[in-house]
């Protein structure tokens, strides 16, 4: 019987919940973080017996510590919230949109990953799976035959965001190595989610995207870490 634990971000919809759902039908007891009570408890419903709800606001010190205190062990985090404000290029941006986009995807996973690094030291496999994007790739952004070139810089708080977040993974993953972590960030493509106008037309199934994440949830010991993967498990460069 599989008695690992995990935690995922924004669990109460979009890919977050399907990662979710995937990883309770590989037997974890999965704590669904979600700042809204009302829509995490809907969603740990729907997941069924292996969802715990966990009231989590990853832009809250003290949510994320009184849900820290909640959690003994953990195997598992995904940090998967994430938000896009504004979808300006930096000339015409206003800095609040660039600070509570980096509030959510780049501080708050910082947050919330010291916050439950007790527990994951606890667990003899220790995963973190951040979600990325994409877009924060530096070399596809500056690449003139790929799509996000042609974007002149739009959506430049979430792009950049997610940079960072590559960074960050870059950096957990050097730091926790010798203690048997795998750090590895992941880049769902676009799925059908509210994350913006675009995303919300696409016909992207956020399953598939969860399954990326998962895979990475469940690397083996001699699996990689300090990598940016696509959701078909093929190499991003940074």
């Amino acid at each position: 019987m599989n008695d690992s634990t995990a935690l995922v971000t924004g669990a109460n919809k979009g890919i977050g919940k399907e990662i979710a759902r995937l990883l309770v039908a590989e037997g974890f007891t999965v704590h669904v973080g979600s700042r809204d009570a009302g829509r995490g408890e809907r969603a740990v419903k729907e997941l069924g017996g292996g969802a715990r709800l966990l009231i989590l606001d990853v832009t809250d010190a003290d949510s994320i510590a009184a849900a820290a205190q909640q959690v003994d062990a953990l195997d598992v985090l995904v940090n998967n919230a994430g938000v896009m404000v504004g979808g300006e290029s930096p000339p015409k941006a206003d800095l609040d949109s660039f600070r509570r986009t980096y509030e959510t995807n780049v501080f708050g996973v910082l947050a919330v990953t010291n916050a439950f690094l007790p527990a994951l030291r606890r667990s003899p496999r220790p995963r973190i799976v951040n979600v990325s994007s994409g877009t924060g790739s530096l070399t596809w952004s500056a690449d003139p035959d790929r799509e996000f070139a042609a974007h002149a810089g739009a959506g430049a708080a979430y792009r950049s965001s997610k940079s960072a977040l590559n960074a960050l993974t870059l950096f957990y993953a050097q730091s926790l190595a010798a203690e048997g972590f795998k750090v590895n960030a992941l880049a769902p493509g676009l799925r059908a989610t509210d994350l913006n106008e675009r995303a919300a037309a696409s016909d992207g199934d956020p399953a598939e995207a969860a399954r990326g994440a998962v895979d990475l949830a469940l690397l083996p010991d001699d699996g990689p870490t300090g990598r940016f993967v696509s959701w078909d498990g093929t190499g991003v460069p940074w």
